[in-house]
């Protein structure tokens, strides 16, 4: 295409050439001959002045799309799935009551659904109870407790062989019994009646021997 260009550019300035020669040959007598002489050199200084053809002339003049720089191949990379922790949870249960109320079934509820359950790991439920009793029979309550929790995870379909009870009865206290005067402390108690339920990953030993919390003097 640049050579079919530049040869017209040359058959425009040889017919120029010719045009100015016949108007030279024509002229009265008299007449400057500069003038006629430098309009064929004008002419062909006018083309050849012209621009050659680039790579953004093409016919129809349609101009080249700019191309992106994204690469489509390459996406963004996936965030990395976070590991599985272990799932802990206290219960709460009435005085001389071994039913959990309302607001810890419904967090035995949630933890049923968690996907940390479904991964086939080990279930520890440590039954505790507050002072109000003999030693004998806080621990009895702190194992009905525990057991009242595990029966219903065995009722949710949970395998038995997953979950081990201990009974610590009045031995861990997370809150006082008592005030310092000596009178009884109905929120502490509140707080001592509970069971603690960890479910630990597949891989991990169970930790029969160190409940979620941390005791505290009664």
């Amino acid at each position: 295409m640049m050579v079919s260009q530049w040869n017209s550019r040359a058959r425009r300035i040889s017919a120029a050439t010719l045009l100015c020669l016949g108007i030279t040959a024509c002229q009265p007598a008299g007449m400057p001959a500069n003038d006629t002489a430098a309009a064929p050199a004008a002419l062909a200084q006018t083309v050849e002045d012209a621009p050659p053809p680039g790579n953004d002339q093409v016919e129809g003049n349609i101009e080249e799309a700019p191309k992106s720089i994204i690469r489509p191949d390459i996406g963004p990379s996936p965030s990395p799935t976070p590991p599985a922790k272990p799932v802990e949870l206290t219960i709460a249960f009435p005085a001389k009551g071994y039913v959990a109320d309302p607001a810890g079934m419904a967090r035995l509820d949630e933890m049923l659904a968690d996907p940390v359950l479904r991964l086939g790991g080990p279930i520890t439920i440590w039954g505790h109870s507050d002072s109000s009793g003999s030693d004998a029979a806080n621990l009895l309550s702190s194992r009905r407790r525990a057991e009242a929790a595990r029966d219903y995870l065995l009722k949710k379909g949970v395998a038995a062989d997953r979950i081990t009870v201990i009974a610590l009865g009045e031995a861990r206290p997370v809150a006082p019994n008592r005030h310092l005067d000596g009178s009884d402390d109905p929120e502490g108690r509140a707080r001592n009646r509970r069971v603690e339920i960890r479910v630990g990953l597949p891989d991990a030993a169970s930790p029969a021997d160190q409940p979620p919390e941390t005791t505290q003097p009664r």
